[in-house]
């Protein structure tokens, strides 16, 4: 018979039963270099002044990850993800803060770590304060007093910006946070050495 006319080639045992196959022939191994950008969606909210570090945060791909036209990570691919720091503003001093990290993804019925992280800082506000405050040039001292809360801080406040430095001193700064479907594109920190299914290769 030549080979052209053979439809399948299989292996069997002695009572006709193709044996299972070695897992080295079930998957194939595919190579996603470190840096590539991966997009992952949050299913719940995070915010500077609700999340606390430690918090773990149910996240998933948004996008399916390929290699050479084969999809070896596939959207909704769970993600490993946590808060890794959450600070709220403070009042005059102190910038929220927000910063997540995910550490795995799993597929295929494997986990594969990525450590990757993203990170939200919040507009700084002090020039705008200042403007508020609308003291002389000569008034920078003291308006460094009541930003360094040091000593000066209630000297400052006293004789410097009034009313005015009583509103920023009473007011915090604009908080940082993710709705929950928000995506974030981040690149992983180290390369994956992924297991895909013969049968789930792409032809795209």
């Amino acid at each position: 018979v030549r080979r052209d006319e053979v439809a399948h080639l299989g292996v069997a045992d002695a009572s006709g039963k193709a044996p299972e196959l070695p897992a080295a022939a079930r998957f194939r191994e595919y190579q996603v270099p470190s840096s590539t950008r991966v997009s992952i969606r949050l299913d719940e909210a995070v915010g500077s002044a609700t999340s606390n570090a430690g918090d773990a945060v149910t996240a998933t791909l948004a996008e399916a990850v390929k290699v050479d036209g084969v999809e070896v990570l596939p959207a909704g691919s769970l993600v490993r993800a946590q808060v890794s720091e959450a600070e709220a503003s403070g009042k005059v001093k102190g910038r929220a803060r927000l910063a997540l990290s995910f550490s795995g993804i799993a597929a295929h019925g494997e986990h594969y770590p990525i450590d990757a992280g993203y990170t939200m800082v919040a507009e700084a506000t002090k020039a705008r304060d200042a403007k508020t405050i609308g003291i002389p040039a000569a008034g920078g001292a003291v308006l460094g007093g009541i930003l360094g809360g040091g000593k000066g801080a209630a000297i400052g406040a006293a004789v410097g910006g009034g009313a005015g430095t009583a509103v920023v001193l009473s007011t915090k700064g604009k908080e940082v946070g993710l709705a929950s479907g928000s995506r974030v594109s981040v690149p992983l920190g180290r390369t994956l050495e992924v297991k895909v299914p013969v049968a789930a290769k792409s032809d795209s």
